[in-house]
């Protein structure tokens, strides 16, 4: 029986790496929000404006933004969780 586990010790660099990979998240997040804000208010001008496309390209963007949010949220806890499934096969 073949016992691997991850090894956070085992390369030089891997704390960098655990920080560069917080900031990325971080920006993420950012870029998220920044994004649900652009496209909310495109949403609203294509609202007031009885333009259904830009309306339409507005709620698109809102939910890639939220979409995108959630992702970048959950990315460590949806990795943990595929690693324990595949742990169990």
């Amino acid at each position: 029986m073949i016992d691997i586990n991850p090894n956070g010790t085992g390369l030089p660099g891997i704390e960098q790496l655990r920080v560069i990979v917080g900031a990325v998240m971080t920006i993420g997040l950012v870029l998220s929000v920044l994004a649900l804000i652009v496209a909310a208010i495109v949403w609203g001008f294509g609202a007031n404006s009885s333009n259904p496309h830009l309306a339409s390209r507005g709620k698109t963007g809102v939910m890639v933004a939220c979409g995108a949010a959630i992702i970048c949220g959950a990315a460590v806890t949806l990795v943990n969780f595929f690693w324990n499934v595949g742990q169990s096969v």
